[in-house]
């Protein structure tokens, strides 16, 4: 076999793990959301909306700076994927990347590979750039969400229920741009290590793929939030739990 089909075997290979092991965890996150930290942080910040606005005028300050430190978070990796696809853009452009890096490469090395390469941290990079555009978007509209005195605007408790669990949608739509975000800067390692061949790109996948699982999978707090599985799945409160995910 030649050295040049690695590529065609190996990165699909490392590409499928990835996007397999994601699919699990959003499964895990929709089915099971207490046995999953993305879960967990979801019901916690739900609860942090609904003590937030029980007295606006005491913690409405509170609320905004926090969901500011997020908007500025969000604005970090924002620039700096943006940043990166320029120069990402810059590399493609003037041909740096028509020779092999490093002995390492055992694929193709051919320019059009290594255009392909290239492009994909590209297309990675803008995709993260978006993710956290529209993370800025949602905390922003939180932000004013936030200090609405729905306990003066509405004498119904059913529609001040309402009024929070939108807002804490709201909330949880921008952790969740947020943290795919971040998700498109680890996806990104393997494919710059792609640039030295489809070894390193597909050891670098498996590799990730283990230290996320143990980032992601909650064995220890699925308690502290005080609601079980069957509650979150059986009742009519799932979404608003997630804050819209599904």
């Amino acid at each position: 076999m030649e050295m040049k089909y690695l590529d065609c075997i190996l990165v699909p290979i490392g590409i499928l793990t990835m996007v397999g092991y994601h699919i699990w965890l959003l499964h895990r996150i929709i089915k099971h959301p207490t046995n999953t930290i993305i879960g967990v942080n979801a019901i916690s910040r739900r609860f942090w909306v609904h003590s937030m606005m029980e007295d606006v005028g005491k913690n409405g300050v509170l609320a905004v700076q926090t969901l500011r430190n997020n908007i500025m978070a969000s604005t970090v990796l924002a620039s700096t994927a943006i940043m990166l696809s320029s120069l990402i853009a810059l590399l493609m452009t003037s041909g740096a990347g028509d020779k092999s890096a490093s002995w390492l490469d055992l694929g193709n090395r051919s320019k059009q590979a290594y255009s392909i390469k290239y492009f994909s941290i590209l297309v990675c990079f803008m995709a993260v750039f978006l993710l956290n555009v529209q993370s800025i978007r949602y905390y922003s509209h939180a932000s004013i969400l936030i200090n609405l005195p729905f306990k003066k605007m509405y004498s119904d408790q059913h529609r001040r229920s309402l009024t929070a669990e939108y807002v804490a949608t709201t909330v949880n739509r921008g952790s969740y741009f947020w943290s795919l975000g971040l998700r498109g800067f680890y996806f990104s390692l393997p494919l710059f290590l792609w640039i030295f061949g489809p070894i390193p790109m597909v050891v670098s996948c498996f590799v990730l793929v283990f230290m996320l699982y143990f980032l992601d999978v909650n064995v220890e707090f699925g308690l502290a939030v005080g609601i079980s599985d069957d509650n979150i799945c059986d009742g009519n409160e799932d979404n608003a739990e997630l804050g819209g995910l599904k």
